[in-house]
C-alpha cells in the first residue's frame, strides 16, 4: 500500500511517501480502506519528537480517518466489510497512524458513517469534534442558555466548540484575528465575535453577558492567561483547558477559589472509548441535522503529507495562525 511515514523524528521533511506492507487486522481490529485523513497538532508534535514516544519503525502518522471497512478481525462484532466508517485515536500511544491507503484501528475507535456525510468532512471533524464535545459536556456540563467563550472560533477545535454549544442552545462568544475570520465565525453560529487584536476582550465579555460573566471558558491556546480567565467567568463558572503540555502559567489561586470555580483539563486520546463513542453519536446526529459542519481550509493529496505537516506546524507550534480550519488529505 502507499503510505506517508518516517523512520526517525525530525522536521516535516523526514516524512517519506512510498510503499509499505498492507496491514493485517488483529482479532479486535477493523481494516479500513482509507479515503480521507486530517492533520492535527499532536501529529506534528509526535513527528518532531516534541512529544517523546516509543514508535514502531517505520511509523505512519495521523489520528483521524474516514473510509470503508475492507476486512475485520475474528473477534470484531460491530462492523462488516463494505460499511463506511470514520474515527480517531490512531497514531498515538504507539499505535500506527492513518496516513496510508489502509489502517487497522480497534473496533472501539471506529464509528459508522451516516449516508450523506462525505469522507472528507468526517475525517476533518474526528479528533477536534470529540475534543470539543468532551470539553463542553463531560468537563463543563454545558447547558442551554449559558454563555460559552472559546478562543479561536475558526480553528479546528474552536469551530467545533462554537457549533456544538449552539446545538444545545448555549450563547457563544469567540475571538478571531481578522474580519474574514469574523464572518466565518458568525456563519458557524457565534453570537458575538471579538477581534483579539483590537477589542478589550474582558470588557466586551462583561458587556455581552450583562455584567454577570461567562458560565464556561473553553481555552484552546497553549499559554492560558488564568488571571483573565478567572476575571471573565462568573461565580461557579467552569474553565476547560486542552493544550499547552509544557506550559507553566501563573495561577490566581485566591480569586479562583473565592469565586467557586472549577478547572478541567484532558487529552482526548486518554479518554475511555465508551466516553468517546457518546461524542461520536451526538456528532453524527448533529451532522444529519445540519447543526455541525466540517471546517476545512486546505485540501491536499496523501503524497503531500510533508507539506501538510509544515503548514500545520507553522500555524500551531510557530504561532502564525495561518490556518482557519482543518487540513484534509485524500488517498485518491
Amino acid at each position: 500500500m502507499k503510505a506517508a511515514y518516517f523512520e526517525a523524528t525530525g522536521a516535516p521533511s523526514v516524512i517519506q511517501y512510498g510503499e509499505l506492507p498492507t496491514p493485517t487486522p488483529g482479532p479486535n481490529e477493523v481494516r479500513v480502506k482509507v479515503t480521507a485523513v486530517s492533520v492535527n497538532p499532536i501529529d506534528t508534535y509526535i513527528r518532531s519528537g516534541a512529544v517523546p514516544a516509543n514508535l514502531p519503525k517505520p511509523f505512519i502518522p495521523g489520528c483521524d480517518f474516514a473510509g470503508t471497512v475492507d476486512a475485520v478481525g475474528a473477534a470484531v462484532t460491530k462492523f462488516k466489510p463494505g460499511e463506511r466508517v470514520w474515527g480517531s485515536n490512531q497514531g498515538v500511544v504507539g499505535r500506527q497512524g492513518t496516513f496510508a491507503e489502509f489502517c487497522c484501528p480497534h473496533e472501539d475507535y471506529v464509528y459508522p458513517a451516516s449516508e450523506g456525510d462525505s469522507d472528507e468532512d468526517l475525517a476533518a471533524i474526528a479528533l477536534v469534534g470529540i475534543t470539543a464535545h468532551l470539553g463542553l459536556f463531560m468537563a463543563a456540563k454545558t447547558q442551554a442558555g449559558e454563555f460559552v467563550f472559546v478562543n479561536g472560533g475558526t480553528g479546528g477545535v474552536g469551530s467545533m466548540v462554537v457549533q456544538m454549544a449552539k446545538a444545545v442552545g448555549a450563547k457563544v462568544i469567540t475571538t478571531v484575528g481578522s474580519e474574514e475570520k469574523a464572518k466565518k465565525a458568525k456563519a458557524l453560529g457565534a453570537d458575538f465575535v471579538l477581534n483579539y487584536k483590537t477589542d478589550d476582550i474582558a470588557a466586551k465579555v462583561k458587556e455581552h453577558t450583562g455584567g454577570a460573566g461567562l458560565h464556561v471558558f473553553f481555552e484552546t491556546q497553549k499559554e492560558p492567561d488564568y488571571d483573565k480567565m478567572v476575571e471573565m467567568v462568573r461565580p461557579r463558572g467552569r474553565l476547560v483547558v486542552i493544550a499547552g503540555r509544557t506550559a507553566r502559567p501563573v495561577f490566581p489561586h485566591g480569586p479562583f477559589y473565592v469565586k467557586g470555580l472549577t478547572l478541567s483539563g484532558f487529552a482526548m486520546f486518554n479518554m475511555p472509548p465508551d466516553e468517546q463513542r457518546k461524542c461520536a453519536a451526538d456528532m453524527s446526529k448533529w451532522l444529519a441535522e445540519g447543526k455541525l459542519k466540517a471546517n476545512i481550509c486546505t485540501r491536499l493529496k496523501l503524497s503531500e503529507a510533508a507539506h501538510a505537516h509544515q503548514l500545520q506546524e507553522e500555524s500551531s507550534s510557530k504561532g502564525s495562525g495561518g490556518l482557519s480550519g482543518k487540513i484534509v488529505l485524500t488517498t485518491g
